[in-house]
Parts: C-alpha cells; structure tokens; sequence
C-alpha cells in the first residue's frame, strides 16, 4: 500500500462508484461548495468508463467547474483528468515531452484533452497544489528540495498518521509501503517516538529509472538506518510499467484492442537488469510494480541474471500485480524464489472497479492467465495477497471475499478463486514470509508477536457469501489495542 499518500487523500471527494453526468456534477459542485480553500478540487477513484464509454476530458471538467482547478484522480493512480484551468496554471495546454510511459494526451484541436498519464505527466498538479511531498516516494524517489517548515512537517506527519489508524480500523497491523524515502522514514520514526506508531511499516528505497545504480547506496543507508520490527527498509521498489486501463501496462504482444501497440516500458532490459544484480549484490530485496506479461517477463529476467551473478541466496524479490502472464514464465516464480504479489480487488468486474475497458483491452486469448492466483500458486508460487491502497479499498476482509468468490469470465477459464484459508494466509503468513519474518509474525503462536484482530462473526461458520459482511471490532499490534470498535 502507500500510506503516505493514502493518508493525505482521505479529506478528497470520492467518487468511487458514482455514474451518470448529472450526479457527478451535483456531488464535485457540492464539494467545490464545502471546501471553498482548496487550491485544487481532487477528486479520487474514479472510473475509467465512468461515463459508459464517452471520454473524460478538460471539456467534460469545464463544463462542472471551471473557474476553479478541477482534477479527477483514476482509482488506480495512474491517470489524473484535468480542467483547462489547470493546465493553464501548470503551462501543460500546449503539451510537453516526455520519458517512455509517461503522455499528455493531445485533442484533435492541438491542445492538451486534459488527461495526463502517469506521474511524469500530472506530478506538476501535485506540486502546484502542494500535496507533492506525499508522493514523492513515488513521484521521485527523493527528498523534498525545500526543507518542509515545522507547519508542513506537522501537517504530514498527521497524514500519516490518519492512513496509519485506516490501517488499523480495517484490522491490518503491517504495511509494506510501495513507496519511500528517507523523508517518510523519518515522518514515521517522530511518530514512533511520540508513541503513536500503531502498525509495522517496512519503507522501500525508490528505484526511478533516471536513476544510475550508484544510488542504490542510498537503499543501504536506509537499511542500516531502520532494521526494526517496527520500522524497517532494505526493499528496492521500481515501477516497470503503468497500467493496462490507461495503456501503460507493457504488454508482451499487442493490446487487443490496440494490436500494433504493447506500451511503454519504463526501463530496457539491460538498465533494470543492471539495477536488479547490484541490489540483490547488496543484499537488497526488490519489488517491482509489473502489470503486463512483457513487464513480468523482463522482471523475471532481471531476477534470474541476479542469480546467475552473485549466487543463489534466499532474497524473495517479489513482482507486484502479475496481471497478465506468459505461460512460460509461470513456473519460473518458483524456480527462482521470487514472490507474486497480488491483490483480489484488482480484477475487472470482481470487487469495485469495472469490467471495462481492464478485461477488452486484455482480450479473451488472454483471459486464462490474467490474474491467475491458483495457477501461480500450483506452479510452487508464494502468492501474496493486498489492496494496494489507496489503488484500492483497504478492506481486508472484503479483498478475501473477493478471493474465495471470484468466477471465471467464460466458462473455458480455469478457476482462479483460493479457498478461504488460502485466502486468510496470503494476508497473513504469507505477507510475513514476504519480509523474511515468518519465524514471528503471520500467524498466531506462542513466542510470536501480539498483532491480531478479532472480527464481528466467526469467518469460517459464515457462508462464503457473507465474508463482506464481516468487520473488525479489535486490532491488537504488538499487545497494543490499535482500534476498537
């Protein structure tokens, strides 16, 4: 998860399942009324196909707000749509060039249509709006280049402090964050030491690919700085492709809705390659954000010239998302020790986000090995389970439900669904396997560490239907009572 950035987005209107123009006019205008400060109106989790196929533009924004900066956030975080008043003020309307994976979209009247995809190309609306200090983890990599003042500081340490106690109201008492720096580090260590640090947080050096491998020592000083059980690095994270719904996802062969194009990936072969053998050489686990089968497979490669070089050694790197597969690298996960990171709410159609435009522009030759969970998992895979929050609901237990209730998209598919203790391990020992601590945490046992939940009904006497219904009503982290309903 990001819980930075999540925190900081808690305030936002969503629109997460709102349709129809009308009430979408009606529910940003009222918000527009109720936060007459905002110096950019953000509203987040919306819908790709929120308008049933008719585009989301400047035009679309305009005509609900235009005198104010309007910006519609996609639920996955990789595409921001934005009135023409912003791109005024970030000086975006006539567009500008980008690096691979990044695109300001262009109308057919030459000027930008308002969508913006991936952080390179809407970053600038974060820093016009002075939220960017919460995503750069993700946006850079780096620290803040102005020394945040005292008030700035306050103010992020309680954003992280709000997405820590959403944490915990939804019964999670360890975050791996997909994002960082030493600033949030350091956000989160002044939590700790005022005594409010109520879950473990393990925080990632972010690889960008601007970046040459020297800087790794930088993922080494995190490291050695923070190796506690409640605050602790030595992950590399790099993201190697976007998205398959904003076509930034790299896909192996063409999207199928798009044959002649397979996106964009955001490293070549022989830079991530290079970046993957010096960090498994410091010792370094590293998580790459992976979406497409193209993305997956250049992953894996980096992971197995890791290998080859500096000698086998139990590093559990680990692939974010696996969304789409090719045959031939699922049984590679095994053979190589690395961890499919994976998370149930993401399928189209299956939890909360649509079925399209996700499940047309994989297209059905593809169907049998997107999001394939037990075939993984059969193959010898370690699967683990998360929402990718804020990309997703936090809600544990409804991301389980989703597990044990998915169904194929047509009936030729293999069942991809876990049963629930399959389900309720990839949230627990299996996570804690991620990070190298299963001989303490993941499970319940004596000499492990007191994090547990208590929930509102009994999990396993419930109908597998009903799982949704189910609720935190304890979160205890390390024998500390961090929620209570």
């Amino acid at each position: 998860m990001h819980v930075f950035g999540g925190g900081a987005i808690l305030k936002d209107l969503s629109l997460n399942g709102v349709k129809g123009d009308d009430i979408v006019r009606q529910t940003v205008c009222a918000y527009a009324a109720a936060n007459p400060d905002a110096k950019v109106l953000f509203c987040q989790s919306v819908d790709y196909d929120m308008r049933d196929g008719e585009p989301i533009d400047r035009h679309y924004l305009d005509a609900i707000i235009s005198d104010r900066p309007l910006a519609f956030v996609a639920f996955d975080h990789h595409t921001m749509w934005v009135n023409t008043l912003v791109l005024k003020e970030v000086d975006l309307l006539n567009g500008k060039a980008l690096g691979p994976g990044n695109e300001i979209v262009m109308g057919k009247d030459g000027l930008a249509s308002g969508e913006l995809r991936e952080v390179e190309a809407f970053g600038p609306v974060n820093v016009y709006a002075g939220t960017d200090r919460a995503s750069l983890g993700l946006s850079t990599g780096g620290e803040p280049l102005v020394t945040p003042t005292p008030e700035e500081r306050a103010q992020d340490r309680a954003a992280i402090a709000a997405g820590l106690a959403w944490c915990a109201r939804h019964g999670i008492t360890s975050i791996h964050n997909m994002d960082g720096n030493f600033y949030t580090l350091e956000l989160l260590k002044e939590i700790e030491e005022e005594g409010d640090l109520i879950c473990r947080v393990k925080v990632p050096f972010h690889f960008k690919n601007f970046m040459t491998v020297d800087m790794l020592e930088k993922a080494s000083r995190m490291n050695e700085a923070y190796q506690g059980d409640w605050l602790n690095s030595g992950l590399v994270k790099a993201f190697y492709d976007g998205v398959i719904e904003g076509y930034t996802a790299y896909l192996a062969g063409g999207y199928a809705d798009r044959p002649d194009f397979t996106g964009e990936p955001l490293f070549s072969q022989r830079q991530f390659t290079e970046m993957a053998v010096e960090a498994d050489r410091r010792g370094l686990q590293i998580a790459v954000h992976s979406i497409g089968d193209g993305a997956v497979n250049a992953v894996l490669n980096g992971y197995e010239a890791a290998l080859k070089t500096n000698g086998a050694r139990d590093a559990r790197h680990r692939v974010e998302h696996v969304e789409v597969i090719l045959g031939d690298d699922i049984p590679r996960f095994a053979e190589l020790g690395a961890i499919a990171s994976m998370q149930p709410p993401h399928p189209p159609g299956l939890m909360d986000f649509s079925p399209e435009p996700g499940r047309t522009r994989i297209g059905p030759d593809r169907w049998a090995l997107a999001y394939a969970w037990r075939t993984l998992k059969q193959a010898g895979a370690h699967v683990v389970f998360a929402s990718d929050w804020p990309v997703a609901r936090i809600d544990v237990l409804a991301g389980i439900h989703a597990a044990v209730n998915r169904a194929p998209w047509a009936p030729d598919l293999p069942d991809q669904s876990f049963s629930l203790q399959e389900a309720i391990a990839a949230y627990t020992v299996e996570g804690a396997y991620a990070e190298h601590a299963e001989d303490r945490k993941g499970k319940l046992a004596p000499g492990y560490l007191a994090d547990f939940v208590i929930l509102s009904d009994d999990i396993e006497a419930l109908p597998k239907d009903e799982i949704k219904t189910l609720f935190p009503v304890l979160t205890v982290c390390g024998g500390r009572v961090t929620y209570e309903a």
